[in-house]
C-alpha cells in the first residue's frame, strides 16, 4: 500500500503567498498539504498575524504550517527585483490585499498576466464583481450580510457561527480553482486570474434557506426555532448530567429509540402512526423523551444507540477533541513545531487516499527563516539580500 507521504500531486509546483489572517493563508495551506512548495512573503519584521493574542493567537500557526518564510521590503528597488524573480519562478500567486493597494505593489492581476503569462493568480477578496466589490469585508461581516448569522442565533439575536468557516471554505475554493487552472495550463500554457469572494461563499452556505423560500414562499425560521422535519432531533440531559444530541429521522429509528427508552406505548399510540403524526406531536412527545433519557446514564445510552444505529453525539467542546479517539486515529492530529521547539497538534485534512490520511507533520516557519536559501537560489548575493529583506546594517 502506498505511504500517505507519497501522495504529493502538486510536488514541483511553487506557490508565492502574499496574505495574512485566515482566508489567503488557508488557500496556501491546502496547496501545501498536496505537496506544493509554498513561500510566504512577509514584510520585514513578519506578518502582523503572528502577534495576535486571544482568539487570534492560533491563526498564524494553524494556517501557515509547512510554508517557507521570506521577508521582502517591497518599497525598495531590491525588494521589487526580488519579487520579480520570485514570481518568474512560480506557478501560483495568492494575495488578499485590497484592490486599491495592488497597483502600488505591482501585483494587479492584469499586469501580472501580461508579465508572467503562465502564472495563476488567486485573489482572496470580500466580494466578486458587483456594487460591493470595493467594500471591506470580514468573515463576520458577510455572515451578517447574507443571513447566516440570522439563521444561527435565536430569533432577535443574530450570531456568527463558532468558526471562521467562510475564510476556511473560501481558501479551499481558492485552492480548488488553482488546481483546476493548473490542469488547464497543461493544455494552453496560460495562467488564469482567479477571484474568490467571502460574500459569495457565505451565500453558498445559506443556499438551502434561500431555495426553501424560493420554492415555498415562506422565510425559514432561525435554526434554534426551525420547523423540524424529524420526530426527534434534539439535545437532552442524561442521568449523570451530561448533554447528548439524539436524532430519530427514519421510521425504523423512531421504533428503535422508543424501545431502547422503554416507551413502547408511543409505538401503539394511534396519534403517532405516521411520520407527520410524530413530527406534529413534538410539542408533547419531546417532554416524554426528555424524561426518559434523563433516567439513563450517558455511557449506557451511547452503547445502546451505537449498536442500534441511532444518530447521537455528546455535546463536546473543541478542547476535548484532543482526547477524542476518532480525532486521534491514524494521524488525524499531526504535530507542528515552532522555531523555538514548542509543539502543537493541529487537525489534518479530512481526506484519505488509499486508506491513508492526506497531510503530514508541518512545521511553523520563523520570520524570514528561508531568506538565504530562496534568494540565493534566485541568484542574489548577501549585500543585495540585506537590502531586499530590510536587514540593512
Amino acid at each position: 500500500m502506498a505511504d500517505q507521504k507519497q501522495f504529493k500531486p502538486l510536488e514541483g509546483i511553487r506557490v508565492v503567498e502574499f496574505s495574512h489572517m485566515i482566508f489567503g493563508p488557508c488557500c496556501g495551506l491546502f496547496l501545501g498539504l498536496l505537496g506544493a512548495e509554498v513561500i510566504k512573503v512577509e514584510p520585514p519584521g513578519g506578518d502582523k498575524t503572528r502577534d495576535l493574542t486571544g482568539m487570534g493567537a492560533s491563526f498564524f500557526p494553524t494556517f501557515n504550517r509547512g510554508k517557507k518564510s521570506v521577508t521582502i521590503d517591497m518599497k525598495t528597488p531590491e525588494g521589487a527585483r526580488a519579487i520579480d524573480k520570485l514570481l518568474a519562478s512560480s506557478d501560483i500567486l495568492i494575495e488578499n490585499f485590497r484592490d486599491q493597494s495592488l497597483p502600488k505593489m505591482g501585483l494587479e492581476p492584469e499586469h501580472l498576466k501580461v508579465k508572467y503569462p503562465g502564472l495563476i493568480t488567486v485573489s482572496c477578496k470580500g466580494f466578486l464583481e458587483g456594487p460591493y466589490k470595493n467594500r471591506s469585508a470580514l468573515d463576520e461581516v458577510v455572515q451578517m450580510m447574507t443571513g447566516l448569522a440570522y439563521m444561527t442565533g435565536p430569533p432577535g439575536n443574530p450570531l456568527r457561527i463558532g468558526s471562521s468557516a467562510n475564510d476556511i471554505m473560501g481558501g479551499l475554493f481558492g485552492a480548488y480553482s488553482a488546481v483546476a487552472a493548473l490542469r488547464e495550463r497543461e493544455q494552453t500554457g496560460e495562467g488564469r486570474n482567479i477571484r474568490i469572494g467571502l460574500f459569495e461563499n457565505s451565500l453558498l452556505l445559506v443556499a438551502q434557506h434561500m431555495v426553501q423560500f424560493e420554492m415555498l414562499g415562506v422565510e425559514p425560521e432561525p435554526m434554534p426555532n426551525r420547523a423540524f422535519s424529524w420526530p426527534v432531533y434534539d439535545i437532552f440531559q442524561t442521568a449523570d448530567g451530561r448533554e447528548i444530541f439524539v436524532g430519530a429521522v427514519t421510521d425504523g429509528q423512531w421504533e428503535v429509540l422508543c424501545r431502547i427508552l422503554e416507551k413502547d406505548e408511543l409505538l401503539n399510540d394511534e396519534r403517532l402512526q405516521t411520520r407527520m403524526d410524530q413530527i406534529n406531536a413534538r410539542y408533547w412527545t419531546k417532554p416524554i423523551f426528555t424524561e426518559a433519557i434523563k433516567s439513563f446514564e450517558f455511557d449506557w445510552l451511547s452503547l445502546e444507540f451505537q449498536k442500534a444505529g441511532i444518530p447521537y453525539a455528546p455535546v463536546a467542546r473543541p478542547a476535548q477533541m484532543y482526547d477524542d479517539p476518532q480525532a486521534q486515529a491514524a494521524g488525524g492530529l499531526p504535530i507542528s513545531t515552532f522555531e523555538n521547539g514548542k509543539q502543537i497538534r493541529v487537525p489534518g485534512m479530512p481526506i484519505e487516499i488509499d486508506n491513508n490520511r492526506v497531510g503530514k507533520d508541518f512545521d511553523i516557519p520563523g520570520v524570514g527563516q528561508d531568506n538565504d536559501s530562496i534568494l540565493t537560489a534566485l541568484g542574489f548575493d548577501k549585500n543585495f539580500m540585506r537590502e531586499a529583506t530590510g536587514q540593512k546594517r
